[in-house]
């Protein structure tokens, strides 16, 4: 049983769960528009999106306490270095013009880390981390994999790039109202700004808005419309239950689980 919780702690703290769920986005986008993409895009999504949030959660604490690291996180300092050397290699394997844009979007989560003004990073910008975060998401899901297809960007897929910025800054709001004692006063979180209460108002309003955006497609997937419904149901209840004290694995395993969940709903949607 200790081994199975080390396993699980592991994959957890070392990003392993919330690269699946980046994966699984990018695995939407492709369902929706019938993409084909190469293995290798696959691999570096999730590569990447691996490398780059435990670039975010330990760069600082590594460079601070470098000796004393704890055991667990010298293995994800170690699993995260192979991880970005495959990373590397894979890149050779995309297109210039998928990977110029795929490094765009690397950038700004380089900087969202990394001070490059007056010390600061862009997490450090007040109420900027949250939209920082679901544009790079969005990006990397949608407009990569079209890209990658050489497919035109056109209206249905821009409304998707906007519903994917609000899905995630709704996935964002939990871990947002968790970290309300935590977070220095300066980094002006929405629950900091406008409270618990609001915050869940306002994540409700952004989940209604994406629903919105799915009318004005012109082209409109059955199987993706349910699953899209029932994902931002989920989420709408989860968002109402959230709280302050969550138990350990809220956020960090059931909301970061839920692009997964809404994935496999399109794909039982798609098989009915």
């Amino acid at each position: 049983m200790k081994f199975l919780k080390r396993v699980f702690a592991f994959y957890i703290n070392a990003s392993i769960h919330v690269a699946l769920a980046v994966l699984s986005l990018l695995a939407i986008t492709v369902l929706e528009y019938h993409l084909v993409i190469p293995i290798e895009l696959w691999l570096f999504v999730f590569l990447g999106a691996l490398t780059g949030y435990n670039f975010v959660k330990y760069a600082k604490v590594a460079g601070l306490h470098h000796r004393s690291l704890t055991n667990s996180l010298k293995t994800i300092q170690i699993f995260s270095g192979i991880c970005f050397v495959l990373l590397a290699f894979i890149a050779f394997k995309l297109s210039i013009t998928t990977l110029l844009v795929t490094v765009g979007f690397g950038l700004a989560t380089f900087f969202y880390a990394v001070p490059f003004v007056r010390h600061k990073n862009l997490r450090n910008f007040s109420g900027l981390k949250i939209f920082v975060v679901a544009f790079v998401w969005a990006g990397v899901t949608v407009i990569v994999p079209v890209v990658a297809s050489e497919v035109t960007i056109s209206l249905d897929i821009l409304l998707t790039f906007l519903q994917r910025i609000l899905i995630v800054v709704a996935l964002i709001l939990p871990f947002e109202i968790r970290d309300v004692p935590y977070d220095a006063l300066n980094l002006k979180t929405l629950p900091q700004q406008v409270g618990v209460k609001s915050t869940k108002l306002i994540g409700e309003g952004v989940l209604l808005l994406c629903l919105v955006f799915e009318f004005f497609k012109v082209n409109s997937d059955v199987a993706y419309i349910i699953s899209l419904l029932v994902f931002c149901s989920v989420l709408g209840w989860i968002l109402v239950i959230s709280k302050t004290e969550q138990s350990r694995y809220f956020s960090s395993f059931w909301v970061e689980g839920l692009p997964i969940l809404w994935y496999l709903l399109f794909i039982l949607f798609e098989k009915l």
